[in-house]
């Protein structure tokens, strides 16, 4: 597989890229890595989403951590960020997900958190990597993990975002796309819980039909929902629930950078965005720096990954960052990106205003952003080219501040990603495949 750790962790199709042996010799090294020396009885919690595979990988990380001295505690099938809140709120000494987010279901991963629910920083991960299949001194007799069910876990977590939902949800009528993934019960619950009417769609997983033509990579399904049900909004959640992308009522997409423009409004008026900042990727359309300008909100950019999101809100203090996918973290209330709290708290703003969400989200104007993958054979020699750098600044002269363009390598594939946002569609893609012309050829 290379380099195990991706932008999210492990990654890969299971049983062949990602297989039991990996997942026990993963769950082993962080054990060794994470937990601090001379730990009495360190523990660590293990969830995951309802993919098939998560069965088998759940018993091999669960064992891996056991063989190293750490006491399990699998919590089954639950969402991304309830691994990370209950990390911490059960003081564990680490946490791990065993999941593919939005990945079709033959792909699976493993997601590590560290105490207090903190993702992991490159050095740890480099460390973890390196301890794979070294010989290492393993506990024998009473010194072995031991591995029990939880039983009210997630009650805690439920508890902790119903006391963290801003505004009651009464009078709204709302439905979610579940996708399938692990938030099938802890959404509908905590929404119903909330106040909100709430119809479910995709919330019948059986291990097979995650992310299968619906969440939050395909919202048609959830647009006609809305749509057919006269409801208020609609939610779309990813296989693992650390995101959300919304419909309005009139059936319009509300993208990340709309989420996170209105809950940076709402924070900023109850005096709860910290230094009137929100955190940002270099993805994030034009329109949504307009609208933050406007609202009086500065705006941090990083590069695109929630992990770089998390890295400078804990740098800088800032309480609220997210990326255009729906990745949103609200640092004051949890320590990942959390789609089902992100969704209240946008729900909370429309009970609270009054304002219907397409409303709400109209104060972003987006500007036409076309992406075109261009594949290559060396992406340090288009970032040393000449001709690239040149075409880069004729088209943004020609965009006259009314637009920008971006180039971004893949971490992953031989691509370079051309980005090219304008004031029309017709221009966005002239300018963009101009520019992708001279890359191929750098």
């Amino acid at each position: 597989m290379g380099r195990l750790f991706g932008t999210d962790g492990v990654r890969g199709v299971a049983n062949a890229d990602l297989t039991p042996a990996v997942a026990l010799a993963l769950a082993t090294s962080a054990a060794q890595v994470l937990v601090p020396a001379g730990a009495d009885r360190p523990r660590a919690v293990v969830g995951r989403d309802p993919r098939a595979s998560g069965e088998m990988l759940e018993a091999a990380v669960a064992a891996g951590l056991a063989s190293a001295g750490v006491d399990v505690l699998l919590l089954g099938v639950v969402p991304t960020p309830a691994v990370a809140f209950l990390t911490a709120e059960l003081s564990a000494d680490l946490g791990v997900v065993i999941s593919a987010s939005h990945n079709a279901m033959p792909d699976n991963g493993i997601k590590i958190f560290a105490a207090g629910g903190l993702k992991l920083d490159d050095a740890v991960e480099d460390a973890i990597e390196s301890g794979l299949g070294l010989p290492s001194a393993l506990p024998t007799g009473a010194g072995v993990g031991r591995i029990t069910s939880a039983t009210d876990s997630i009650g805690r977590y439920l508890d902790h975002l119903q006391a963290c939902t801003p505004h009651s949800l009464a009078g709204l009528s709302i439905v979610v796309d579940c996708a399938n993934g692990a938030a099938f019960s802890v959404a509908p619950e905590i929404y119903r819980r909330a106040g909100a009417e709430v119809v479910v769609i995709a919330g019948e997983p059986d291990g097979l039909n995650i992310n299968d033509g619906v969440g939050s990579t395909h919202l048609d399904v959830l647009r006609a929902a809305v749509v057919a049900h006269g409801a208020d909004l609609g939610i779309a959640h990813d296989g693992d629930a650390d995101r959300c992308l919304a419909i309005a009522a009139d059936g319009s997409d509300v993208d990340g950078d709309a989420i996170l423009a209105i809950l940076a409004v709402a924070l900023n008026r109850t005096g709860r965005l910290h230094r009137s900042t929100v955190v940002g990727t270099v993805m994030a359309n034009i329109g949504f720096h307009q609208a933050m300008k406007k609202a009086g909100i500065e705006v941090v950019t990083t590069g695109v990954g929630d992990r770089y999101v998390l890295e400078e809100m804990r740098t800088g203090g800032y309480s609220l960052g997210g990326e255009q996918s729906g990745h949103v973290v609200l640092a004051d209330q949890a320590t990942t990106g959390d789609g089902v709290l992100t969704a209240l708290h946008l729900m909370s703003e429309v009970a609270f205003t009054g304002r219907s969400l397409a409303d709400l989200a109209s104060a972003v104007v987006r500007f036409p952003q076309v992406l075109i993958n261009v594949r290559v054979g060396d992406k340090a020699a288009v970032a040393d080219s000449a001709s690239v750098a040149a075409a880069v600044a004729a088209a943004e002269a020609e965009l006259a501040g009314s637009g920008r363009v971006l180039l971004r390598p893949s971490g992953t594939e031989p691509l370079v990603r051309v980005m090219v946002e304008a004031a029309t569609a017709e221009q966005a893609q002239e300018v963009a495949g101009r520019v992708a012309a001279v890359v191929a050829l750098a």
